[in-house]
């Protein structure tokens, strides 16, 4: 090991001059704020703001499109004193969002999508000649009556029917994630129960056929 040759006056003397070589800087450089990140800090695809929601992506389907997709939503789930019609909670903005989104599956989506808003409209002109927004509730169930189920689809109708098979998948799937549909799902949410935890009632035990396998108090 090397001994230094620095005594500790000159250690002392190296930091003084330093101290006095920042207070001579020029006072409005001492004084500049830092500059700003020249990228945004937050990622709105794996870091999102739940409060103020944005989707990253572009919504593709036009507002005559959307008009379509409210009738259908609301065909397929009408509202009752229960629940709220679809078009009443923004089903079709979300409908939007997910065919938007870059994702294989959501792609394959939007082009079932749209293709099927694309072939119900030519049905529904060259039945009727109107769009198909424009026909009463009773056309517009007949034509979907007429894709619902696949099994009994005339073949010149299979693309309605794929189309109508997805199109119902969605509108489930994105109606029942909203809360104001839970009501009529039974779901009542987080309540809080006074005292002890009184289990799993018996008749849900013996619904599932477990009361001679586990006791869940």
């Amino acid at each position: 090991m090397h001994e230094t040759t620095v005594s500790r006056r000159d250690i002392f003397k190296l930091l003084a001059a330093a101290s006095a070589a920042g207070a001579m800087l020029p006072k409005q450089l001492a004084a500049q704020a830092p500059r700003p990140l020249t990228r945004p800090f937050k990622n709105p695809l794996t870091d999102p703001d739940f409060l103020n929601p944005v989707a990253p992506w572009e919504k593709p389907l036009v507002d005559t499109e959307l008009a379509t997709l409210a009738v259908l939503c609301d065909l397929i789930i009408p509202g009752d004193a229960d629940s709220p019609a679809p078009s009443k909670i923004g089903l079709p903005d979300f409908l939007n969002e997910w065919v938007g989104a870059p994702y294989d599956d959501n792609r394959a989506d939007y082009e079932i999508i749209r293709g099927g808003l694309a072939w119900i409209s030519t049905r529904s002109n060259s039945l009727h000649a109107l769009p198909f927004i424009k026909l009463t509730e009773a056309q517009q169930t007949a034509i979907l009556d007429s894709i619902c189920h696949p099994a009994n689809t005339a073949p010149e109708l299979s693309y309605g029917s794929r189309f109508f098979q997805k199109l119902r998948l969605l509108t489930l799937g994105g109606y029942y994630s909203h809360s104001s549909t839970w009501k009529s799902l039974g779901y009542v949410g987080n309540i809080p129960i006074a005292g002890p935890y009184p289990g799993v009632p018996d008749e849900i035990i013996k619904l599932l056929g477990l009361g001679d396998v586990i006791d869940f108090r």
